[in-house]
């Protein structure tokens, strides 16, 4: 595979200065350090015009609570709208603070607030403990949204990678237990399939940051199985779905040289098919990741002013 040719010249350069994020059992540990780093990096330089508030959701069945924490922009109006928001990570790494500067340019640019679910982490916990904690989440939040001043009518829900499935199933879920249904999914290069694993690697996709070995271990401890079985649910992996019906509306923001980028197109296909409205943007020249790795390149702010504007339209509706 040689792809770099292919990659937005932005970008190119970020690559050769980019840490290794290839995972597997006996580096999960070293992983985790680098990306806590990072994340207290972006911390220590957060916009202090976005206050955040640590909430606490009851866990479901007798699991532990579940940690949120709750971005709000200064001069947001009462019965505002709200993201809940699932960090990525391969199920393997990450905390709510995980994209913390994403997260709180986006309750500037499109005035709402962020809540950024704390869920439980595999290989320790497995399916369906993270999905469970994210449910808890949401219908805490429904059920606070007033006492919090904000809308528990507009409620969508956002995940990149891992959180991108977590968001999707939380959508299945939803619909299945005729709990609280979000007006909006924004799936950022999701991870949904965990047969992708078994096939044939793309001749172009999946070359950077997030590889095949690292997809195949992130879906071995988020299942606690090999991946590919047949007999892995559609709420562990969204790709599996047969039932799109009732849907919310949806943005899929992918990229071309992603790893996911088949599995996303062939998602919005189904629900498009299922009458859901869909959105599909994917971006040439970028990989996994690339947004938060290069957030001042151009693709990135397009990518994001897309995503961003596609909540605003969704709260307006």
């Amino acid at each position: 595979m040689t792809s770099r040719h292919l990659v937005d010249p932005e970008l190119r350069a970020i690559l050769d200065v980019a840490p290794d994020m290839s995972v597997a059992e006996g580096k999960l540990p070293a992983a985790r350090a680098a990306i806590a780093e990072m994340t207290q990096m972006t911390l220590a330089v957060a916009d202090p015009a976005v206050t955040t508030c640590e909430h606490f959701a009851p866990g479901l069945d007798g699991a532990p609570d579940v940690r949120i924490l709750l971005y709000r922009p200064e001069g947001l109006p009462v019965n505002a709208p709200v993201v809940l928001q699932i960090h990525g990570g391969g199920f393997l790494f990450g905390t709510a603070e995980l994209g913390d500067a994403r997260n709180r340019a986006t309750a500037r640019a499109v005035g709402c607030a962020i809540a950024a679910v704390d869920y439980r982490l595999a290989p320790e916990v497995c399916y369906p403990g993270g999905l469970e904690d994210c449910y808890a989440a949401l219908v805490w939040l429904a059920d606070n949204a007033t006492a919090l001043g904000l809308d528990p009518a507009r409620i969508a829900v956002r995940g990149e990678s891992a959180g991108g499935n977590l968001a999707a199933a939380l959508a299945l879920m939803a619909r299945e237990r005729a709990g609280p249904k979000p007006c909006f999914q924004l799936l950022v290069y999701p991870m949904l399939d965990d047969r992708t694993c078994t096939s044939a690697p793309h001749p172009y996709a999946g070359e950077f940051i997030w590889d095949q070995a690292s997809n195949r271990f992130g879906w071995e401890s988020w299942l606690g199985a090999l991946p590919g079985d047949p007999g892995v649910p559609a709420l562990a992996a969204p790709g599996r779905a047969k039932d799109f019906s009732g849907l919310p509306a949806t943005l899929i923001a992918t990229a071309a040289l992603d790893m996911f980028v088949e599995e996303n197109l062939d998602y919005a296909r189904r629900l498009i098919r299922a009458g859901v409205p869909t959105e599909l943007y994917v971006v040439a020249g970028a990989f996994h990741g690339f947004d938060a790795m290069a957030p001042e390149a151009d693709v990135s702010r397009r990518f994001s002013s897309i995503c961003e504007d596609a909540l605003r339209r969704a709260f307006a509706t």
